[in-house]
């Protein structure tokens, strides 16, 4: 991304290990989870149009 010039922020969430938004799995960490999905709803929110 960085060699494409495209603008963008990476997340880490220590700890946590691959799939740790499944909450099927013993890997699920549901405050991982949380603020991994709240971050992806503002981005949609800033970056798509509303309709309406």
């Amino acid at each position: 991304m960085k060699a494409a010039g495209v603008k963008f922020t990476a997340y880490q969430y220590p700890g946590t290990q691959h799939g740790f938004n499944n909450d099927t799995t013993p890997r699920y960490d549901a405050a991982a989870a949380k603020l991994s999905w709240d971050r992806t709803v503002a981005f949609l929110k800033a970056h798509l149009a509303s309709e309406g």
